[in-house]
């Protein structure tokens, strides 16, 4: 795919008669592998990627006084410690960031979510086994708390006991340790761990660029959107009409892209659907005045507005298609 993105882009870029620029391939740890970094050091392309935190205890261990704020005007509190560090199998330049907001959503949503999800199970599964009424071994009974608790982190905070050997005498006890939360807290909720060629570019620009990513992630997003620029479903079964119904949709996310950009850069922050909405809102009512000789006068006025859709429509000029007075 990256062979095929770089040769598009280079004919359209020869087709305009420029020279194609630089180019940064940004991707997430799913695309980590010696053959892929060997890839892309062949092709000459540069990258901005990412490590799970996890696989980086040496980095994550480190206190937070090594880590200083980046760039407080784009990024806020995000702090990082920039470094060196071999990585599948070669010595990269090597980020750990860490984000106040990340931290504060991951501990909400660790604790309000995934662990609170497995601590109401194995409380079911306690007191299923406390009635003596289960027929299960404990094998099954062990494979099902593993099952429970096969989540990294809950198993990092999650101690469980079971006793007995008989079905009818099974029970089991857990608790979700305190220190093992903090230290999981301190250790890994809001970091991560960024790798990159670009050993000229500043921390914030490595960090902008892993962020751009979520761009691409907003497409996929909204084609899975059912009601707008959606892809699905899709009543077609032939070969011809799949084709025409993807260029369609792709067509009309292109044109959502820069409806959304140009949105934003004016102040207003939507997304596509509820941008659409708004601006389906703005309306035309036509008014009908009695005539001096019996045929009505018609007179054209736009409907109520809200100060958003005013300001969606100054935004994309719509006053051009607005009715006279």
């Amino acid at each position: 795919m990256i062979d095929q993105l770089r040769r598009r882009y280079e004919e359209v870029t020869a087709a305009c008669g420029q020279q194609p620029a630089e180019m940064t391939v940004v991707f997430d740890a799913g695309q980590n592998s010696e053959a892929n970094f060997a890839r892309l050091a062949e092709t000459g392309l540069h990258y901005v990627g990412s490590v799970p935190a996890s696989d980086c205890g040496d980095l994550t261990a480190l206190p937070a006084t090594v880590r200083s704020v980046v760039d407080a005007d784009r990024f806020g509190g995000l702090t990082a410690y920039d470094t060196r560090r071999v990585t599948y199998g070669t010595g990269r330049r090597t980020i750990v960031t860490h984000s106040p907001e990340l931290h504060a959503s991951q501990a909400a949503g660790f604790d309000g979510t995934t662990l609170a999800k497995a601590g109401k199970k194995l409380d079911d599964l306690a007191a299923t086994l406390a009635r003596g009424k289960t027929r299960r071994g404990r094998d099954k009974v062990e494979a099902e708390i593993t099952a429970i608790t096969r989540k990294p982190w809950v198993r990092r905070v999650v101690a469980w006991q079971l006793d007995g050997e008989q079905p009818k005498d099974l029970r089991l006890t857990w608790n979700a340790g305190q220190n093992a939360r903090a230290a999981l807290e301190e250790e890994l909720f809001g970091k991560h761990v960024l790798i990159t060629d670009h050993d000229d570019w500043p921390a914030a620009e490595v960090i902008a660029g892993y962020r751009s990513q979520s761009e691409a992630e907003f497409s996929f997003r909204q084609m899975k959107d059912p009601h707008v620029v959606s892809f699905s479903p899709m009543h077609h079964w032939t070969e011809h009409n799949i084709r025409i119904h993807i260029f369609t949709c792709v067509l009309a996310l292109q044109i959502a892209h820069p409806m959304r950009l140009k949105a934003a850069r004016a102040g207003l922050h939507l997304p596509v659907r509820a941008l659409l909405a708004e601006l389906a809102g703005i309306g035309e009512t036509i008014l009908l005045y009695p005539g001096d000789r019996g045929r009505p006068k018609a007179h054209r006025i736009l409907t109520h507005t809200t100060s958003v859709q005013d300001k969606l429509a100054k935004t994309f000029t719509l006053d051009r298609y607005a009715p006279r007075r």
